[in-house]
Formats: structure tokens, sequence, C-alpha cells
């Protein structure tokens, strides 16, 4: 029997309305520092957390390109909503590895075609060592496990019933290693603080998670080294998508007081601001730059799709699965040095199409480069064109999974 698939216009059908609805109240949260507390509720209610999961289980079992062009079109609305749901989607993302590998997740997949979610709870700030973690989880005696530790820029995860906590393991009788977590955030030992403290993306709930031991059951461990492998481009093909809605957005609200605009300069090439050459090509220039970080998401979605699309085949040729992920992270990398430069750039520049009251605060037109600013800095964009020029020269491998923490000289 045939199973539809949705496509992508079905799609902008069922959640474009609520995208709109979502993008109407984004200045005002933005202004009055509120969280989108509501707006995750619809979007759960709604299934945008299930997209990915497969039809016979109840979910819409859509492409990662169409999940991206989601994720641009909610970002073109509220920044921070894809964004604070990149870790539940990464979460989707490894159980469908697993299921394609032949391990049940049809538990997880109820999950979230229920509308739970995942947020993420990978980094943490001040001592902690680059090659370990702070944060323990523990075996008992019954075969289970309690959590201990805390987490930093836990994004999404303060909207969340569930966390994806990277721990180290320790079981009595064996070497420590490194581990997945899915931890309930429902739990009492489970402490959600939103004290992100950035000038941007202020709505993502990037702020602390304590795990005061937490129980986690042993069904819900997974060793790192069996997360889907491709984790690395999907988080930063989440922020690409995250970046060309910023650059959409800022673009269809300058053109907006571009066209309401009635003050203007003595010396300006035109009577009204709307017919000002030099205007227009600022506004054609930024409409150019979108156009572009759009493509290149949407591209780097085709090269993350393709190594997903080999999980069936993972353990007998491995080799096929490390060079389609080889591509897809050079491609990710290549992507994040152009549209991180374009995004900045356009929401810079597009300031030049107004006066000085296009900086008033009540227009919140400074959001758009704070935001694109913020998502910029979770990558070390600097590090990229290196990473890519490595690659093409001596052949050298991409670094996976990289972390942070404090280096030693």
């Amino acid at each position: 029997m045939s199973v539809d698939i949705p496509t992508q216009l079905d799609l902008r059908s069922i959640f474009g309305p609520v995208f709109a609805e979502i993008g109407e109240g984004a200045l005002q949260r933005e202004l009055d520092d509120v969280l989108p507390d509501q707006e995750v509720g619809r979007l759960k209610e709604l299934g945008f957390g299930a997209v990915r999961v497969p039809t016979p289980y109840g979910g819409r079992g859509i492409s990662v390109r169409e999940l991206t062009q989601l994720w641009i079109d909610l970002a073109a609305a509220d920044s921070n909503l894809p964004q604070a749901l990149r870790g539940h989607a990464a979460l989707v993302e490894d159980r469908l590895w697993q299921q394609a590998r032949g391990h049940d997740q049809t538990a997880w997949f109820e999950r979230f075609v229920a509308g739970e979610i995942a947020g993420n709870a990978w980094s943490e700030v001040g001592s902690t060592p680059i090659d370990t973690q702070r944060t323990v989880l523990t075996a008992q005696p019954d075969g289970s496990y309690r959590l201990t530790g805390s987490k930093f820029y836990t994004t999404g995860t303060i909207y969340a019933e569930w966390a994806d906590v990277y721990v180290r393991r320790e079981v009595p009788g064996q070497e420590p290693d490194f581990a997945i977590a899915l931890v309930d955030t429902r739990e009492p030992e489970v402490t959600v603080t939103d004290d992100w403290d950035g000038f941007g993306q202020r709505g993502t709930g990037s702020g602390t998670t304590t795990f005061a031991g937490a129980p986690v059951p042993a069904g819900n461990v997974l060793p790192f080294g069996e997360r889907f492998p491709y984790q690395t481009a999907f988080y930063q093909l989440n922020l690409l998508a995250v970046l060309a809605g910023i650059g959409r957005a800022a673009l269809a609200d300058f053109v907006h007081h571009v066209q309401q605009r009635e003050r203007n300069y003595s010396h300006a090439n035109a009577a009204r601001v709307r017919d000002d050459p030099q205007v227009l090509a600022r506004i054609g220039e930024a409409s150019a730059a979108v156009y572009a970080t759009e493509a290149a998401a949407l591209r780097v979605a085709d090269a993350v799709q393709a190594v997903a699309d080999l999980a069936g085949v993972a353990d007998e040729w491995p080799e096929r699965v490390a060079a389609a992920n080889e591509r897809a992270e050079i491609e990710s990398s290549q992507a994040q040095v152009v549209v991180t430069d374009l995004v900045l750039r356009l929401t810079s520049d597009l300031f030049d199409t107004l006066g000085a009251s296009g900086t008033a605060l009540a227009k919140g037109l400074d959001r758009h480069w704070r935001n694109a600013r913020t998502v910029s800095s979770h990558n070390p964009r600097i590090l990229k064109a290196r990473v890519v020029g490595g690659h093409l020269v001596n052949g050298t491998p991409p670094p996976y999974a990289w972390a942070i923490g404090r280096t030693t000289p």
C-alpha cells in the first residue's frame, strides 16, 4: 500500500498560518523579553516535532530538505523557535538512524507524535577540561543510572519533556566512557533555569539545566560512538536555516519601513525614499543575499539527507557512510563561511535605507543583527575556512562532534 508523503506546498499550507501568527507577536516578545512558551505549545499540538517521524508511526515522514525549508520559514517568523527545537530534531534524527539499523524506536516515535520534545544539554562552562565532562552518569546496582551535574547552553530544554545529555558514564569495574543520556525533565531532580544572558536569541531558553541524581533507565543510555554520524553537519544545518530565516525577516521589515517612509534627506536621489535608486539597490543586494543563504542551506540539507539514506547499510558499507558524512561536513562548513558573512552584512547594511529613526528601540530592527550575530557565535566561523582548505589541499578530515572547554597552553 502506498503512503502519501506531504509535498512542500502541503506542509506550508499546514504550518504557514501558525507561523504567521507566531510572527505577529515576535517583535513584542523581543521587546518584553518574554519566552515563546505558548508558541512552542502550538507547534507541539500541530505535530511539528514529529514531521520526520515515518508515516506508519503517525508522523509526516518528510525529508531533511523539507524540514530545512520549514526551519527557514519558522525562523523568518521567530528565529528563536527553530533553534530552540534544534536538540529535539537531532534526537529524532538519531532515533530514525537507530530504527533503520534494526533497533526498534516505536516508543520514542509515539512520544514525538504525542507532542513530547527534547532539548539539548551538552555544553559545560567554567573549568571543565575540553576532553571530558563533569556531568556524571553513575550506574546503580539495579542496572539503572543516576545523573549528577550541570549543563549550560541547554537550548530548548526549558520547553521540553526530555533532555538529550552528553555525559561521562561510570560503571564499577569498567573504564569511564562517554554516552548520551535521555533524561525526563519532569523528574523532581531536574531543574531548568532561564539564565541565558546573550544579547540575541533570547527566546531559545539556552540557560542552565541541573541534574541532582536524576534517574535514567538503562534503555535511555546510548554509547556516544553509536550516535547518528552526521550529527555535527545536522546541528550546523539548523543554524544555517536560522540565519537564512533571519535574513528573510530583516529584508521584509526594512522593505516595509522603506515603503512607509515619508521623511527624506535634502540631497537624496529622489523625492520619495522608495524611489531612490541607491536605496533600491541596497534592498536588491539584501534580497540576493537572502536568496543565496536559503539556497546554500537547502544544498547542505541534500548532503545531510544523503548520509541519512545510508542508515540501513551502515554496518555493511561503513566506508560509504564515512564518505557521504565527510561531504556533508565540508558542505556545512563551506556554507557557514558564506552564509554568516551574508546575513551579518545585510542585517547591518539595510540600515542605510532608513534614517536615524530606523534605530528606534520600538521598531526592533536591531534584533535581526543581534540574533544573527548570536547564532553565528555558536560556531567557530574563523576556523571553518581553514578546515575546508586543509581538506581540499591535504585531504585532512574535518573535525566531527567537536567540543569546547578549558584547554592547557
